[in-house]
């Protein structure tokens, strides 16, 4: 059966468009993030004077219990936040490709488009950018503007929604975690998971599950950010 625009997923009740960043908006494959994790693992090998191995075993435990790998140094070991970030971010974004499809897919949407990341405005900037997309972002809403609070905390999502003054019921959320859908739906929004057809890119979080495909927080998914924005259903002008 050949799908037609009456078939398509309606967002015409949709006029606030919020990305994640990593992940989300360049695809995994380019393994920047990789860069990252590398980073990470060698800050806690340094930190606590242990060895690869222990040092990824806690930079994993510490993401999924605390949401990022930094609120748990923060929580356990007192880390500045600052030195962590400024460490961990200090990568090559140029292995990112240029995506002209999703900046014109991005341009055709009607409203405001904001990025919602557990980084850093400064990466932020950097990777949107490289990808060729930051004109087409109204704002940026990072780590340090959710006080070090990370996404999947409800309160950063709240805190989010007011320094925006967001209506959740007219805003869309994409993410790569489904664990950072489950609070934007819960405040009304609809969520789109963006996952690569082989899993989410980390084998850590990979081997936590993923959402089921009922799960009433995911309401789409797509593999391909790009061609889902420019096939949706959008407002009239």
């Amino acid at each position: 059966m050949t799908e037609t625009a009456a078939d398509a997923p309606d967002f015409t009740e949709i006029d606030v468009w919020v990305f994640d960043l990593d992940n989300t908006l360049y695809a995994p494959s380019c393994n920047l993030f990789a860069q990252i994790d590398v980073k990470m693992r060698a800050f806690i090998g340094e930190l606590l004077g242990i060895d690869g191995d222990e040092a990824y075993r806690l930079q994993k435990q510490y993401y999924r219990d605390h949401g990022t790998t930094l609120a748990g140094l923060m929580a356990i070991h007192g880390v500045e936040p600052e030195r962590f970030l400024d460490f961990v971010h200090n990568i090559d974004v140029s292995v990112v490709p240029p995506n002209p499809d999703l900046a014109a897919a991005l341009e055709r949407l009607p409203g405001r488009r904001l990025v919602f990341t557990n980084g850093t405005v400064a990466h932020a900037t950097r990777v949107l950018t490289q990808i060729g997309i930051h004109d087409h972002v109204e704002d940026i809403f990072d780590i340090v503007h959710a006080d070090f609070i990370p996404k999947p905390k409800q309160e950063t999502f709240e805190r989010f929604v007011r320094n925006h003054a967001i209506e959740p019921a007219r805003a869309a959320m994409f993410e790569d975690l489904d664990r950072n859908l489950a609070p934007a739906h819960a405040l009304g929004m609809t969520t789109v998971l963006v996952r690569d057809v082989n899993g989410h890119a980390d084998p850590a979080v990979r081997g936590w599950g993923d959402a089921p495909h009922d799960a009433e927080h995911v309401h789409y998914r797509t593999d391909d950010l790009a061609k889902f924005l420019s096939t949706i259903r959008l407002r009239s002008p």
